[in-house]
């Protein structure tokens, strides 16, 4: 399970286990996480946890939030992760994050032409796989494989195996969606943009929506089919 540990000159004030698919943090004490001091804005960031994976996006903070420090608007989180506001340091750690696989991020360069340009990127080979995680347990291991059949575009045929437990796809920084895969089968997601994905032709809102084998997807301009035989 994720967490931050907030610090100040060295000293950690605070840990927060993140359990809520969207943790907010400020100044106001209505935040879930607050953070009295004024080099911090009252509405100043927000966590967003989409699966395994966690985004923190600025809120149009007066100083800015920071990653290593280097300020984003809007980026996936990854373990041992630095955020920076004013004076604090704010520690992501994933507790266990062997047992987790990496999300696999499709974006210009590494998506199929009719999602993002260039070529899609090759599944590992069998005899590269890395060793099975403790998903396993969970009942994860036993859902079906599945994939995303491009439909629309230069790209039209081609299919992506669904190979990590968090799929994240479409346009960064214009259109983002998620296919998680749980033990009772695949859910897909809105991340970011101002367009909501369809299913079916029905616009995905806030709660995740069950994928079935057929089920089609618009995002990003582009259409593409859920395949799980």
């Amino acid at each position: 399970m994720p967490k931050l540990v907030v610090s100040l000159d060295g000293v950690v004030i605070k840990e927060v286990q993140l359990t809520k698919d969207k943790t907010t943090l400020g100044r106001r004490p209505y935040n879930d996480i607050v953070i009295d001091n004024l080099a911090v804005s009252g509405e100043h960031a927000v966590l967003q946890m989409v699966g395994q994976d966690v985004y923190i996006e600025d809120q149009n903070s007066t100083n800015g939030t920071y990653i290593n420090g280097r300020a984003v608007k809007k980026q996936l989180l990854q373990h041992n992760d630095t955020v920076e506001i004013g004076k604090y340091k704010i520690k992501y750690l994933v507790e266990d994050s062997a047992d987790y696989e990496k999300t696999m991020i499709l974006k210009p360069g590494q998506m199929p032409p009719g999602i993002g340009g260039a070529r899609p990127q090759m599944p590992t080979s069998p005899g590269h796989l890395p060793p099975p995680s403790n998903f396993g347990s969970l009942g994860i291991s036993t859902v079906t494989q599945a994939s995303i059949k491009v439909l629309s575009g230069a790209a039209a045929g081609r299919e992506v195996a669904l190979t990590k437990v968090v799929t994240t796809v479409g346009k960064p920084g214009v259109q983002v969606a998620s296919i998680t895969k749980r033990p009772g089968g695949y859910v897909f997601a809105h991340v970011e943009g101002g367009t909501r994905p369809t299913v079916n032709g029905s616009a995905v809102q806030g709660d995740p929506v069950h994928l079935k084998d057929g089920d089609v997807i618009e995002l990003a301009g582009t259409q593409m089919q859920f395949v799980q035989p």
